[in-house]
């Protein structure tokens, strides 16, 4: 029986026994008008009380078997959180982690309380889910879901997985956007049996046979005059799978072809920089396996673009034993004019290795780092360590991933000089685009958000 009929007999029936029961109480009889016996009232009091403690009897055990349910219910759902292989989560609208189920520890390397209120940022490179994300929502309804999206998950250890994600869009009460959830299992491209393997490898021997790339550029900027001072080579896949363009990159390793896909995209890079204003200079993503590539030298000399122009950004993509032949490969492009960047610094050990035995003209500190560097003291120290490092070992500094005009500042504020972020500018295909790139910059946009930190903010 429904718990609010069970409250509708209780309320008519203490209704009854009231009626008859207080004429009787002030020393009435309410039935002398009908001419019956005095004892009906008596009787009709003495039925109607069983009534009453059988309803509520019943309400009373209802509520008791549905406490029991749902307590039940709450055991299965921890039972499936604290068990199941795959990482539940919640983000909040400002891209941090509201919830995280125990699986994160291994996908992640985290415990979940270390990714509450950390950016997502610090797994997933936003661009390359920004990416993912578009073109999944351009094949099927947002509002649903999605599901088969391939993203680059990026451990505690520096080391990184395929990740496979689905999930949904959150809104609020108004309908405007308020985070997502969803889940994320490991999907090892290293793992898969031969005929998904066979599969990669086709899908890739087809990108590399019809060069079917295309690079966008995002700018890197002067953060004390405000102008747009260089770009990075980003590149794009026209026919991409649900996946992210480090995704491919991982896939291509798992089946040998990695390095030869690097070296088509650095190729369209370089030819695709002709379009660039020849004051900005271009980075180029290069793992230390695709530095030792024979195929580099004659294709930056072949270019088209000064070598003084170009920038070489070392990944951690793939682990160096021995950083002496990857020196030697680097040296005489050095010679020539060619840059070295280190990328994601901060993010693991690799990439100091990379700093202390590549010695870079820059780093490039990764968004893990800058990630709400205006809130954490420790980031800020850190941040702060890097900046008074670079000065000493004569390296340039370019903190990654600006996207709030708080970060902005505080990265300002403790020094660094150039910085890259959706805040600052956003990737492009267009040469339209490229174009204002070269054209002076209002020095306001930029100037006047630095200073130095008062002592409260933990510098």
């Amino acid at each position: 029986m429904p718990k609010w009929w069970l409250l509708v007999i209780i309320v008519m029936e203490t209704g009854v026994a009231l009626a008859v029961g207080l004429p009787i109480v002030i020393g009435e009889e309410p039935w002398d008008a009908f001419g019956w016996p005095v004892w009906i009232p008596d009787v009709t009091a003495l039925l109607v009380v069983p009534i009453v403690v059988y309803a509520s009897f019943s309400l009373v055990r209802q509520q008791l078997r549905e406490r029991a349910q749902a307590s039940q219910a709450k055991r299965l759902m921890d039972t499936v959180l604290t068990t199941s292989r795959e990482w539940l989560w919640a983000i909040g609208p400002d891209g941090r982690f509201t919830f995280s189920s125990p699986a994160c520890v291994e996908l992640t390397g985290y415990e979940p309380s270390e990714l509450l209120g950390r950016h997502v940022g610090l797994i997933i490179d936003p661009d390359d889910l920004a990416d993912a994300l578009e073109l999944r929502n351009s094949n099927q309804d947002a509002d649903a879901g999605w599901s088969g999206l391939h993203a680059v998950c990026r451990r505690k250890d520096g080391s990184r997985v395929l990740v496979d994600v689905s999930g949904r869009s959150l809104s609020d009460a108004s309908g405007r956007p308020n985070g997502f959830e969803g889940t994320s299992r490991i999907l090892d491209p290293g793992m898969t049996d031969a005929l998904a393997a066979g599969e990669i490898k086709s899908r890739i021997e087809e990108v590399l046979a019809e060069r079917s790339l295309l690079t966008a550029f995002q700018p890197i900027c002067s953060l004390e005059t405000g102008s747009i001072i260089g770009t990075e080579a980003l590149t794009r896949f026209l026919d991409s799978p649900g996946l992210s363009p480090e995704a491919w990159f991982v896939e291509a390793a798992a089946v040998g072809l990695d390095v030869d896909l690097e070296i088509l995209a650095l190729e369209t890079a370089l030819a695709t920089a002709i379009g660039l204003p020849s004051t900005l200079s271009v980075s180029i993503n290069l793992s230390p396996r695709a530095c030792l590539d024979a195929r580099l030298p004659d294709i930056l000399a072949n270019s088209g673009i000064s070598t003084e122009r170009i920038v070489l950004e070392v990944t951690e993509r793939h682990q160096v034993i021995d950083y002496g032949p990857l020196a030697a490969a680097l040296a005489p492009l050095r010679h020539s004019g060619l840059r070295i960047a280190v990328d994601d610094a901060g993010a693991g050990f690799a990439s100091m290795r990379h700093i202390l035995l590549l010695k870079p003209e820059l780093i490039k500190l990764d968004r893990d780092i800058i990630a709400g560097i205006d809130t954490d003291p420790g980031q800020r120290a850190l941040g702060a360590a890097m900046v008074g490092f670079s000065r000493e070992i004569g390296a340039g500094l370019v903190a990654e991933g600006i996207e709030t005009e708080a970060e902005l500042t505080a990265v300002s504020r403790l020094g660094m000089t150039a910085g890259q972020g959706y805040l600052l500018g956003r990737p492009s295909v267009e040469p339209g685009d490229w174009a204002q790139w070269g054209e002076p910059q209002p020095d306001e946009a930029l100037v006047g958000r630095g200073g130095d930190l008062d002592e409260s903010e933990g510098r």
